[in-house]
């Protein structure tokens, strides 16, 4: 499958939207009697509250799983699915001086478990039904077409996002995970709700979701999604603003329905096939594939840690303890065609999400988890951040956060790391053999105050440090193409141990850039 074919499988099928027929006209009453009551409250307006209530009133029942699709749904694979197309003109939110349009993703192939889509228009729910009309099937046939209350795998928005004339996808629900854009973005990693320790069927799943009907001319979109599992509920709020950066807050209130649920916060899930410092894949023309190059975390002692990805030989751990982190994120730097050579992928054009807590997480970890890749479509990175505090039942857990894609680096004033390589433990050309048990790192430092010291290099200090092992030597040399310095460090670690490498540059007793780390196993 080309990447083509998967961008048009993930983000350009399936989508509809219904409108409910009008209900007869009542018969008039007098006005003394159809006049209200003096004082009279208005009508209750459905908002977040409702979906946390339907929450806390789900986990305090036993669990029930959604059953599995009928026919004709459960007969459609994967290729079937595909032809299933949204016909444009039956979107939802048209008309009106709308800048939103709301689609719905058809049940099928991958996506098998229904989620309810509602909208919201002054207060009042309406559930959206499954209307064969919306949708153009291609060579897919029903004999019997499903039901009104079939239910959507998702759901995606509408935006003038690049150009004021044109609709472009903003923002898409599909199974469970959710994407959305910045401008001249393109679709690479995908954001979850929350994951639980354990196996794929213990995960929570999306029953339900609210979408709120925006204001004529509004630029903000506002939903509403109820999840489920065996271990807890949830209710979640989201405030989307598409813009040149488009930002997703986030908040959420979470039920146990039993002791012991294992949290995990933010998820992001990426891919990273090969890179300038993991060049194991040599036979393909494109120099490097990824949707992204780098963990970035700006933690709550205020350092700023960049930790660049790999494509392991078997699945990998790495655990950053944190209290009140101020940000983390899956990032792709690298930002240059010529490092891609790929037209139709656009590497260097997929978004960065970063993660802003918005209130205390208090203790924690961020944990990335590696997984080997076989090409460049598998999702084989991952990031949570896990509290050290968790849901207990019949306790409200909240918590809530900002989400940025953006192709810009989150802002700090430190110098970052641009470029990781890794070769022998020695210069090129000599013939002695590398130290046993030994690698040599090479990293390219830019931005921030660098630019000002490239005339005076000895006024650089190379911060470098190792768990295991110990450090051989390092050298600092400036940088001219990068306005910034380049370090190398040979490290030298007992084999089969766990060596974490530290590096960072000071200047005037102050860093001047972020902390680049690294685990080595020799």
């Amino acid at each position: 499958m080309t990447e083509i074919d998967r961008r048009r499988l993930v983000a350009s099928f399936a989508l509809a939207g219904a409108s409910v027929l009008a209900g007869k006209a009542a018969a008039q009453q007098p006005p003394a009697q159809t006049a209200p009551a003096p004082n009279q409250p208005p009508a209750a307006r459905f908002g977040y509250e409702d979906v946390t209530k339907r929450a806390r009133e789900l986990a305090s029942a036993a669990f029930v799983p959604v059953p599995p699709l009928g026919e004709p749904l459960s007969r459609i694979d994967a290729d079937a699915w595909s032809e299933i197309r949204f016909r444009p003109d039956r979107a939802l939110f048209s008309g009106n001086n709308q800048l939103f349009r709301l689609q719905t993703f058809h049940l099928g192939g991958a996506y098998r478990r229904p989620i309810i889509v509602n909208t919201i228009r002054d207060g009042i729910v309406t559930p959206i039904p499954y209307a064969p009309t919306h949708f153009d099937y291609g060579r897919s046939k029903f004999d019997k077409p499903p039901g009104v209350n079939t239910g959507f795998a998702g759901f995606r928005l509408h935006f003038p996002l690049n150009d004021p004339r044109v609709f472009d996808e903003v923002f898409a629900v599909l199974g469970h995970q959710l994407r959305f854009l910045g401008r001249g973005q393109r679709y690479g990693l995908a954001a979850n709700l929350l994951t639980l320790a354990g196996d794929e069927a213990q995960q929570p799943f999306l029953r339900e979701f609210w979408i709120e009907t925006p204001e004529a001319g509004s630029e903000r979109a506002t939903f509403f999604a109820l999840i489920d599992s065996e271990a807890l509920t949830g209710a979640y709020r989201f405030d989307l603003r598409p813009g040149h950066n488009t930002v997703l807050d986030v908040r959420a209130t979470l039920f146990a329905r039993k002791p012991g649920a294992d949290v995990s916060f933010a998820p992001l899930s990426s891919s990273f096939f090969s890179g300038e410092n993991d060049r194991r894949i040599a036979t393909d023309f494109r120099p490097e594939m990824h949707n992204s190059d780098g963990l970035l975390i700006s933690n709550g002692a205020g350092e700023w840690i960049w930790r660049p990805l790999r494509n392991p030989a078997a699945q990998e751990f790495s655990a950053f303890m944190d209290s009140n982190p101020r940000g983390f994120g899956l990032i792709q730097r690298d930002r240059t065609f010529a490092h891609y050579q790929d037209l139709d992928s656009a590497f260097e054009l997929r978004p960065s999400y970063w993660i802003e807590p918005l209130g205390e997480w208090g203790e924690g970890f961020v944990q990335l988890i590696e997984n080997p890749a076989a090409d460049e479509f598998a999702q084989n990175i991952s990031v949570t951040f896990t509290p050290k505090a968790q849901p207990e039942p019949g306790k409200a857990f909240t918590f809530a956060y900002r989400m940025t894609a953006s192709l810009d680096q989150p802002r700090q004033s430190l110098g970052i790391a641009v470029n990781t390589y890794q070769t022998q433990a020695k210069a090129v050309g000599v013939t002695e053999a590398a130290p046993p048990h030994s690698r040599r790192f090479i990293i390219d430092f830019s931005g921030g105050d660098l630019p000002y010291f490239q005339t005076d290099p000895k006024a650089i200090q190379v911060e470098a440090s190792t768990s295991r092992g110990s450090v051989l030597q390092h050298f600092l040399a400036p940088n001219p193409h990068t306005r910034g310095f380049r370090v190398g460090i040979d490290v030298q670690a007992p084999p089969g141990e766990i060596a974490d490498i530290r590096v960072h540059l000071r200047a005037a007793g102050r860093a001047v850039t972020e902390i680049w780390t690294l685990p080595l196993k020799l």
